[in-house]
């Protein structure tokens, strides 16, 4: 008995440190979650388009593609991941490399690319001012099987803004893909996204994008392909009634509606869920 005591004491002792460091580390992470989300507005990151906020989430897309040739093609994951604030003003997100599926023989299906992004908010503030703005960097490696993927690593610096006037939104970001190697065949290609919000009641976001692309050296060079995207993002749906707790859910869809001439297909259905931590 007395063995078992002192046993149980010392396992108490030793282990009751390790415990309350790991709840002393992840209860300062989630304080400084809430602090730097307080300093900018609670706009939800849009379909398509990156967002001038951080955030924590985690993240799955489904992608349904259309061709003109009536083939199809299913992306699920849509490249996304988790995305962490381990810093003030900081957000760092690994995206899983999604699988794509195709309705044709002649292309085999298989995993795409793994990715990383950092992003850093510069400048923002939440009612008060209604504004943010960031700067970000992605970084791809080319783990797509069976032509699934990009041919090279590729690195995406983009630069983003928004300003909200009420419950009105405008984002827009600028990057670019830039290939590490092989650059006069894949070519360099301009993003440029623009995004309207508005929201309606307490949880509904609709919203238009446009997203367009400029393709610079490669196969596509010269082209041009632009969509508008209408759609709508619930959010958030808190899980807990603590007001503290950020657990919650975001989900929402929009369809990608080719306009211009030249468009790699012609529209795509995206849904897209979120679990906020």
């Amino acid at each position: 008995m007395f063995k078992s005591a002192v046993t149980f004491a010392l396992f108490f002792s030793i282990g009751t440190p390790a415990v309350v460091a790991q709840t002393g580390f992840f209860k300062s992470w989630q304080d400084r979650v809430r602090a730097t989300s307080a300093r900018q507005p609670a706009w939800p990151v849009p379909v398509v388009a990156p967002s001038s906020v951080i955030v924590q989430l985690a993240r799955t897309d489904f992608v349904h593609q259309y061709t003109s040739t009536h083939t199809e093609t299913w992306n699920y994951g849509n490249g996304k991941g988790v995305n962490f604030i381990p810093f003030a003003r900081t957000e760092f997100d690994i995206n899983i490399p999604p699988y794509i599926q195709h309705n044709t023989p002649k292309v085999q299906d298989g995993a795409g690319d793994f990715s990383v992004v950092a992003k850093y908010r510069m400048f923002a503030r939440n009612e008060g001012g209604n504004f943010s703005t960031a700067a970000q960097m992605a970084f791809s490696v080319p783990t797509g099987s069976y032509k699934n993927g990009a041919a090279v690593s590729t690195i995406t610096p983009t630069v983003i803004g928004g300003k909200g006037f009420g419950k009105f939104v405008l984002q827009s970001a600028v990057g670019g893909i830039l290939p590490t190697s092989s650059v006069p065949t894949v070519g360099r290609t301009i993003l440029w996204n623009s995004v309207a919000q508005y929201k309606i009641g307490k949880y509904f976001w609709p919203e238009l994008e446009a997203n367009a692309s400029y393709y610079r050296g490669g196969a596509n060079d010269g082209r041009n392909q632009v969509f508008l995207t209408p759609g709508v993002i619930v959010s958030r749906i808190k899980l807990r009634q603590d007001p503290k707790d950020r657990l919650g859910l975001v989900f929402g869809g929009g369809m990608q509606i080719a306009t211009s001439h030249y468009h790699s297909y012609n529209h795509s259905l995206i849904l897209t869920g979120r679990l906020t931590f």
